[in-house]
């Protein structure tokens, strides 16, 4: 693609995640603790429960429910605050979905066939895959660029989806000689603020993994935080002198990492500390630090999830601010389109 015509947006957070099981220390520690901090450094910033991605592989209508009302509860659990930022499920904003409609017109077929993740997805079932589901790289793009976002917190897996959205971006630009949609800048997640699997070090900690012993859940209560730290998969080795130590050590640096993001601080404090020492002392103290962390979220998400009223209301009320700004840049998008829109 040709070089973005140079424009300037005001920086506009936009992330979403999909509700479509339960969050993870990993979703935590990855984008939720950090969305909070965007709030708080004062940065405008939009969160969306993706539930129009999650259906592009079957959903049970009861659990999906369940699930993006759970996904709203760790948002506000963890601070997110529905004052300050706007927080929202994504099927409420139907701007969303007619954006989508106008890039897949814009993008191409070539663009989606290079999609990685469709093809991890789908396996040798292409063919059984749903539209939906090959064309989900452009409904990412439409939830950025409805909001004209300028900064997307993202992981690695998704790095991809972005660098199609800036296409798309850049494309419709062109394409119509404006200079109206932002290309959009990814904020890549460090390695040290991703949590992976307790029983595989190379993986990311997931919610859809069939083992429960590979993740820490946010509903898990303080005795499973404990236990599962414990039975992590670790190598008989001490923890080293120094970072460097832990390179080839994939679960020995996951452990050091994550220890390090509940506590806020680097990696090499963590190993000034427990340097030289076994994991039969280091899993105890990260356990009592995990505890410590997320007992009171898994409590207050406890408490939240009584009133499911209270968590739709709030939801409805963030899809009312969303759509104030999602509706007028729709507008504009179909009227450099040339369509006719009444008043």
């Amino acid at each position: 693609m040709s070089d973005p015509q140079p424009a300037h947006f005001p920086q506009r957070i936009f992330s979403g995640i999909q509700p479509s099981g339960g969050l993870t220390l990993g979703n935590y520690l990855g984008a939720i603790k950090r969305f909070v901090a965007a709030q708080e450094a004062g940065v405008e910033t939009i969160y969306c429960l993706v539930d129009l991605h999650a259906i592009t592989v079957w959903q049970d209508p009861a659990k999906l429910r369940h699930a993006t009302r759970e996904l709203a509860a760790g948002y506000l659990a963890a601070g997110i605050d529905p004052a300050r930022s706007i927080l929202f499920n994504q099927s409420q904003v139907p701007a969303h979905a007619e954006l989508a409609w106008i890039f897949n017109c814009v993008a191409r077929m070539g663009w989606l066939r290079r999609m990685t993740q469709f093809k991890d997805k789908a396996g040798k079932n292409a063919e059984e895959a749903s539209v939906g589901l090959f064309a989900y790289p452009n409904l990412m793009a439409a939830d950025i660029l409805v909001y004209h976002a300028t900064h997307v917190p993202v992981g690695e897996d998704q790095k991809q989806h972005l660098e199609l959205a800036r296409d798309i971006a850049i494309k419709f630009n062109h394409d119509y000689g404006v200079d109206f949609f932002p290309v959009v800048e990814p904020v890549i997640e460090g390695a040290a603020t991703r949590g992976m699997s307790l029983r595989d070090g190379t993986k990311k900690m997931s919610k859809s993994d069939p083992s429960d012993q590979s993740r820490i859940n946010l509903t898990d209560d303080a005795d499973a935080i404990a236990a599962k730290i414990r039975k992590a998969r670790t190598d008989p080795e001490p923890l080293p002198e120094s970072v460097a130590g832990l390179d080839g050590r994939a679960e020995a640096r996951n452990l050091v990492n994550i220890y390090a993001a509940l506590a806020d601080i680097a990696p090499d404090d963590v190993i000034a500390q427990y340097g030289g020492q076994g994991f039969g002392a280091f899993k105890p103290a990260l356990a009592e630090l995990a505890v410590e962390k997320l007992s009171p979220l898994n409590a207050e998400m406890r408490r939240l999830m009584q009133d499911p009223a209270e968590i739709d209301r709030l939801l409805g009320t963030g899809a009312v601010r969303a759509r104030e700004i999602a509706q007028p840049i729709l507008e504009r998008t179909l009227e450099i389109m040339g369509m006719i829109r009444s008043v």
